[in-house]
């Protein structure tokens, strides 16, 4: 039987046949203070939890969980592992893409992860192999603290600028009106990267066409450099916003700026046109936090020689066990992997693990907005940040811990099925 309220706590039961503590219940958890957040916390009867996380469309994915996902939880009889949670949860249609299913999915498998970790008393990059590193350098994606906060969709209409007005670290507001002064203050903060996307605007009002205008973004490149020299990796976001013919054109203009890469120039399901844009530039190409789950997403592009770079998001793409395999098929065409941040604490301490567990980690993308910002207001336990570079928590698991005063919270929405 399962029961469904709005009800919180862990419903406690003895070990199955095997002795091996097993899921009890499944728990969402969802929050004003970023309405695109899904929190997943699996619950055993060991009383320990496991926390996950997905971002984009939260009622949908909320719905999923507790109308698909838990009946197939509770009827599994097998002993329950990511792999056999994944093979279990892999429908026949939604297997593929980054919907409902991927990030419902991919949430319960981060969960997961974390909760196996926590049995087992060590960090979670140590469940995953050991660290290839301590810890890894970052760059600073220039995002506001409201950030694609009011809509479920990228958009400059989801810029949330001016809604955080009297907050720190306006960082998007900042690149598209003070850029030079922007990169001097990350690197006075010890970052040494920076993200930008001053070109989404011409993008959107082209769609994408090779003849828009392309000075206010080049103005925005332009006096960063000026002011800062070589001195920070300059990273564009392109937002899969352009024509094929609109992005040559854009960056044989953005040769002389010394881009550390072009992200998303074009739609990452669009292989051939990204090994075509490819051969037309020296800026290293990097694709993939969109891609979704399924069988070796990544593979039609890697085979193509189409990026330079793999984005990777564990909540959009099947999770850690989906990971795990798309770096290590990454790896053997001498890809490396770069994780997306910029949605949740959860997404960026997982990541961290990860990315400082592989051996083609290359770096971590994090949101100071965020990451000071609402993340601290609902979470404990983030990794550490320190002179632009980022070290994973040494607690059980991935080490986030949800804050009590968020969890009682009359605003916190908290669902849980008990099976």
């Amino acid at each position: 039987m399962i029961e469904s309220d709005q009800m919180t706590g862990t419903h406690v039961r003895q070990g199955g046949e095997s002795g091996m503590p097993r899921i009890t219940a499944v728990e969402t958890i969802r929050t004003p203070l970023q309405p695109n957040v899904t929190l997943v916390v699996l619950h055993d009867d060991a009383g320990q939890s496991g926390l996950g996380e997905t971002f984009y469309g939260s009622s949908s994915v909320e719905a999923y969980i507790h109308d698909v996902a838990v009946p197939l939880l509770a009827g599994n009889k097998a002993p329950t592992s990511p792999s056999s949670t994944s093979r279990l949860l892999s429908g026949y249609v939604g297997y593929s893409g980054s919907g409902s299913e991927i990030r419902g999915n991919s949430a319960i498998d981060i969960a997961l992860w974390d909760l196996l970790a926590k049995r087992a008393s060590m960090p979670l990059r140590e469940l995953l192999g050991g660290p290839t590193r301590e810890r890894i350098s970052t760059y600073n994606t220039c995002a506001g603290n409201d950030y694609v906060n009011a809509q479920s969709r990228q958009s400059s209409t989801n810029w949330g600028i001016g809604s955080g007005a009297g907050k720190r670290y306006e960082d998007l507001e900042a690149f598209l009106t003070r850029p030079g002064e922007l990169a001097k203050e990350l690197l006075d903060e010890g970052y040494t990267g920076m993200k930008v996307w001053p070109f989404d605007l011409a993008a959107e009002a082209s769609s994408g066409d090779h003849k828009t205008s392309l000075d206010f973004g080049l103005r925005v490149l332009g006096e960063i450099r000026d002011t800062v020299g070589d001195a920070i990796d300059l990273y564009l976001e392109l937002h899969s916003l352009w024509t094929l013919r609109g992005a040559e054109r854009l960056v044989r203009a953005l040769d002389s700026f010394d881009l550390a890469w072009v992200e998303d120039p074009l739609r990452a399901d669009h292989a051939h046109a990204l090994h075509s844009l490819k051969q037309s530039t020296s800026i290293p190409i990097a694709v993939g936090e969109s891609i979704g789950g399924g069988l070796s997403p990544y593979r039609s592009l890697l085979e193509s020689r189409s990026i330079d770079i793999a984005i990777v998001d564990l909540g959009w793409s099947g999770g850690i066990t989906a990971g795990l395999k798309s770096a290590s098929i990454a790896e053997q065409y001498g890809i490396p992997i770069a994780p997306h941040d910029c949605t949740g604490p959860v997404s960026l301490a997982v990541a961290t693990h990860f990315v400082t567990s592989i051996p083609n980690g290359y770096v971590q993308e994090v949101s100071r907005a965020f990451y000071h910002g609402w993340y601290q207001d609902i979470a404990s336990g983030l990794p550490e940040i320190t002179d632009g570079w980022i070290t994973p928590a040494a607690s059980p698991g991935h080490g986030v811990v949800l804050l009590d005063e968020f969890l009682a919270s009359p605003s916190t929405i908290r669902r849980i099925s008990h099976f």
